[in-house]
């Protein structure tokens, strides 16, 4: 894939999994696709499978409060593409995560995801302040 197909290809699997669409979302993921998050994090752990992306979706946005993603800029070179994300989260108290998302690619699809968060605390107090606003 050159760099403007890998861009092109990332924004739209951003599209697609913003609104919801992941059948179309799945049809950009391989079939034995890999999504690392961090031991640190709540949503801890490996995902597999064409529908990764769709549970871990899922589990995340259950967890906390996200108000809105802005995707920053994606950079690409060879197989990759990393994109620079901005969650804010619904909770104005609560300060924006940042992290940078790697994609790595084969045959015109994504084999693998892995996050990169600068500061893991912000998600980690967005899961606490949904626990506890679901607990009151």
């Amino acid at each position: 894939m050159t760099h403007e197909e890998i861009l092109a290809f990332v924004d739209r699997l951003y599209d697609a999994t913003g609104v919801g669409d992941f059948d179309t979302a799945e049809t950009m993921l391989s079939d034995d696709l890999i999504i690392t998050e961090a031991d640190c994090l709540p949503m801890a752990g490996v995902y597999r499978g064409k529908t990764a992306l769709r549970e871990l979706f899922t589990k995340v946005m259950g967890m906390m409060d996200v108000a809105g993603l802005e995707k920053v800029q994606t950079l690409s070179g060879g197989d990759y593409a990393i994109t620079i994300v901005r969650f804010q989260f619904a909770d104005p108290a609560l300060e924006p995560a940042e992290l940078c998302e790697m994609f790595r690619f084969s045959d015109g699809k994504v084999v693998e995801i892995k996050p990169y968060y600068f500061d893991p605390a912000a998600i980690v107090a967005a899961c606490e302040a949904k626990k506890a606003r679901v607990a009151a």
